[in-house]
């Protein structure tokens, strides 16, 4: 969704365009969630927590999501991001903007990731790609139901080499791939399956590039695009203080504290790196190859 909001934005008026886009999509989302029952406790208020471990409507949901589904829940349907995306996003716009968008959607039946590109791209397409099966009914698409994408590509980085003119590929990292310490209680365990889970389907095709990358004939186009590809990545390490249930979360506080970490993140990453972009890759990932 932040991707779309922002090729839409951009090509409308650019950069400054992108930026109030996306501002102005996380505001709706802030303002429609001013009266959620998934409010932090006074507790993680206390503590300076942005998670909602302590809030017993959350604890509650966590514990009612095990036992019911959202067909028992939610049987209409109701979604409050569906008009949210129908106001900030102009998908005949977005369809010929001149940044190729690749949005994964999981088969429910298959399991296989579809990648949609700008032309595919629909309201419907946008909710599917964060359709979590515990919190909303599939999306069907074409008569087929879709899941979350990072179930099947977290992000899905095939189509930015064998479709895009660029070598360097920036990952912009939100889940912790490692955490210090096992966790322990309920909360933490559930946190680190869903950290892994998503996280193994980026590692898989990471390994993927490393190895095609060793492997490849430089004399042949395609294999020259694999033998040159160069992997950067963005992380911060303030992720790891957050948990599973700072994502519904979405005090404008929060919000922007992440908006503001990113930037900060970023801007860390271009004065270590900047120099290097173009030139050679800033994350390892042959060491994935050795992990085999």
């Amino acid at each position: 969704m932040n991707a779309a909001i922002l090729v839409d934005g951009y090509a409308e008026a650019g950069a400054d365009s992108a930026r109030a886009r996306l501002e102005r999509f996380w505001k709706q989302v802030s303002d429609g969630a001013r009266f959620s029952p998934f409010q932090r406790s006074p507790l993680d208020i206390l503590l300076g927590r942005w998670t909602l471990d302590t809030s017993p409507l959350f604890l509650a949901f966590d514990l009612l999501a095990r036992v019911f589904s959202p067909y028992d829940l939610n049987p209409r349907r109701v979604n409050p991001l569906t008009a949210i995306l129908a106001d900030c996003i102009d998908f005949k716009r977005l369809a010929n903007a001149p940044i190729k968008l690749f949005v994964t959607a999981t088969n429910v039946h298959t399991g296989r990731g579809r990648v949609f590109r700008n032309e595919e791209l629909t309201l419907d397409v946008l909710l599917a790609s964060a359709c979590l099966p515990t919190m909303f009914q599939a999306i069907e698409i074409d008569g087929e139901p879709y899941w979350d994408g990072g179930f099947a590509g977290n992000p899905t980085i095939t189509p930015l080499i064998r479709e895009c003119a660029s070598i360097d590929t920036i990952l912009i990292q939100v889940n912790p791939v490692e955490r210090t310490g096992t966790p322990r209680t309920a909360q933490e365990i559930l946190n680190r399956v869903n950290e892994v889970s998503f996280n193994a389907t980026l590692l898989k095709e990471l390994r993927m590039i490393a190895m095609l990358r060793q492997v490849s004939n430089p004399g042949n186009r395609e294999g020259a695009r694999w033998a040159q590809m160069r992997i950067h990545r963005v992380a911060s390490s303030m992720m790891t203080d957050l948990g599973y249930s700072s994502k519904l979360n979405a005090e404008w506080e929060f919000l922007t504290m992440l908006r503001d970490e990113g930037r900060r993140s970023a801007e860390e990453f271009l004065t270590a790196h900047a120099v290097d972009l173009g030139t050679c890759s800033t994350l390892d990932i042959d060491d994935l190859v050795v992990q085999v």
